[in-house]
This record gives C-alpha cells, structure tokens and sequence, in this order.
C-alpha cells in the first residue's frame, strides 16, 4: 500500500503514484520492460479492508484496473487493460504470515516466448524475493 516505499525497492518501477479522478483515488503504474520491448502502465482502482474474524486479522487488498480520461494512454508505453489482483494476508502466529494472492493481468502486445519463460523461471521468484526482503525491512525503514 506505500507507493513510495515501493518505489525504493521494486527495480522495474518506472513512475508511481495516486491521483483524484472524479472523486476515487485512481493508482498509475508505469513498468520497465527490457529492451527492445515497450514498458506497460497500469492505471487501477485499489482497496484495503482491515477484518476481524473471530479474533483473526486479515488483511484484504484488491485492485482492478479502471479507464479515466485523467489518465489517458501515453505514446511509447503499452496501457494493461485488463487486471485484477485479490490479495488476503495474515498472520501465521509466529514471525511470518499466511499469503493469498489472486492475480491476472493481459500485457498485451507481442511478447517474445524467450521472455515468458525467462519470467516464469526467474523474473517471479525474484521479484517474491525482493517484496519478502522489502516487508522484512518496511518497519525499519519507515
């Protein structure tokens, strides 16, 4: 939910921030895509829900991608039109957390098979890497 901590620690942010648009807070998300491929941008709608369930914590997230004419699509980058993320976190009852996540996105474009695969062995797993170490280090930053 902190953008600009985010920022600090995900390599492939290009520009991130929350706007107003016609009264709802709207996030734009531009990543960095290797060359010779176009970056994507992501302008979406996000929500947080604090619940207790029985004395349980659970912390809810979701995010779905929205239109605003605020926002409109820029020359060079790929707009993601389609994306939905569901995330439910919480605490196993030690030092770590239990982690639900639903997440879909269409990046569009052509997308060359060397770099799927690249993501899917090593792009995903590094980047959990890093947001695990990112969490590790939130409270000792902030």
């Amino acid at each position: 939910m902190d953008l600009n901590y985010r920022k600090q620690w995900d390599q492939y942010v290009k520009e991130l921030y929350e706007q107003e648009c016609n009264g709802e807070t709207v996030v734009y998300w531009e990543v960095k895509y290797p060359f010779p491929m176009s970056n994507r941008d992501y302008v979406y709608l996000r929500q947080r829900r604090d619940l207790d369930v029985e004395g349980r914590k659970i912390h809810v997230v979701l995010a779905q991608s929205t239109s605003v004419p605020q926002l409109g699509e820029r020359s060079g980058v790929i707009r993601v039109k389609q994306y939905k993320q569901s995330l439910v976190i919480e605490s196993d009852g030690k030092k770590g957390s239990k982690v639900f996540m639903y997440y879909f996105d269409n990046p569009g474009g052509q997308i060359p098979s060397w770099l799927i695969n690249w993501a899917a062995k090593n792009g995903v797993p590094n980047f959990l890497k890093d947001m695990a170490r990112a969490c590790q280090n939130y409270l000792k930053k902030t």
